[in-house]
């Protein structure tokens, strides 16, 4: 064992309050990687707690420790005082304060507690004081297995903890088909497969449930508001938020939308816009070379990977509309 890795595991041998976190909008990812390390700390005789800043989506509503799951934005006070009395803070899946919204993202950088960072992003902030990056990776969950054999405890990942690690490869590989999915990606899912995981249960799980509203909204964007830009190869969904009202838009039914409008034959880059409160949120997709991330960054406040990115406006649906149309014009010149 590295000296680098002898340094955390003491830390978390003499750590008695443990807090993980990670970003708003929790992905599968961010919940994966978040209950795995919480199961590995729980088998390690830890009491860690997950704090999250908002509700994870219903999609994942079946995660073994899902239950255990605080959210900040549902009782802000205690989430305060849980990270504020920690002393050791892991921020898995961002790479700075502000990925896990203003409140909370302000309370854990006033905090004095050792921070650990595990994520693949590009860009990691000096938030924390021991960071395991990688942004080769396919996702923030591949670094947790790592994290733990570079503990020297690999032997201690079972079924449980692997399903977390599991659901994160998939859901940020795009099932194992983006190019950040390398060799060692599949050999930590094959291993995981070894120790008892039921991989087909979580794909059912992950993909195969949806609720009726999901499925009516998923055929309302596609047939009515999905469209393909003039002589660029974009792909967009726009919905508002009377849209999103009137079918009764459930935290989560909008995942995977945009991957539709990637899907349009001759597309390079997909975004689906939808209109929220105070704000308009933004997701891009691309192939091959189209960075999008630089893309958001550049237009959008935004950021994440190469061909998959999310971003912001603060400017009103209708101008965040004209202006994303007027920007990926320039883009693709």
């Amino acid at each position: 064992m590295s000296e680098r890795f002898d340094e955390i595991r003491n830390k978390l041998e003499s750590s008695e309050k443990i807090v993980i976190t990670s970003h708003q909008s929790p992905d599968g990812d961010a919940v994966g990687s978040s209950l795995a390390l919480y199961q590995y700390l729980m088998k390690k005789g830890k009491k860690p707690v997950v704090v999250l800043p908002d509700k994870y989506p219903p999609f994942l509503k079946w995660m073994a420790g899902i239950e255990e799951i605080f959210t900040f934005d549902e009782d802000a006070n205690q989430g305060r005082e849980l990270l504020e009395s920690a002393d050791l803070i892991f921020a898995l899946d961002y790479n700075d304060p502000k990925r896990a919204g203003n409140d909370m993202g302000e309370v854990i950088s006033a905090s004095t507690a050792f921070k650990v960072m595990i994520d693949h992003h590009l860009y990691p902030s000096e938030m924390a004081h021991w960071t395991m990056s990688d942004t080769s990776v396919c996702s923030t969950a591949q670094l947790i297995y790592e994290f733990i054999a570079g503990l020297g405890d690999e032997d201690l990942i079972d079924a449980t903890i692997g399903e977390g690690i599991y659901t994160g490869l998939v859901t940020d590989s795009g099932s194992f088909r983006f190019p950040s999915v390398d060799a060692r990606t599949h050999e930590i899912a094959a291993t995981l497969i070894r120790k008892g995981l039921v991989h087909n249960r979580i794909h059912e799980s992950l993909f195969d449930v949806n609720s009726l509203n999901r499925l009516k909204l998923l055929g309302y964007s596609l047939s009515q508001k999905l469209k393909v830009l003039p002589n660029i190869p974009v792909a967009v969904i726009y919905l508002s938020k009377k849209e999103l009202d009137e079918l009764d838009n459930e935290k989560g039914s909008t995942e995977g939308l945009v991957n539709y409008a990637l899907s349009v034959d001759g597309v390079q880059m997909a975004a689906f816009i939808k209109e929220d409160v105070n704000k308009v949120k933004m997701s891009f997709r691309s192939k091959g070379d189209v960075a999008v991330n630089e893309f958001s960054a550049q237009h959008f406040s935004g950021g994440g990977h190469k061909n998959a990115a999310g971003g912001v406006s603060f400017e009103s649906f209708e101008d965040t509309i004209l202006k994303f149309e007027n920007v990926v014009y320039d883009f693709f010149k």
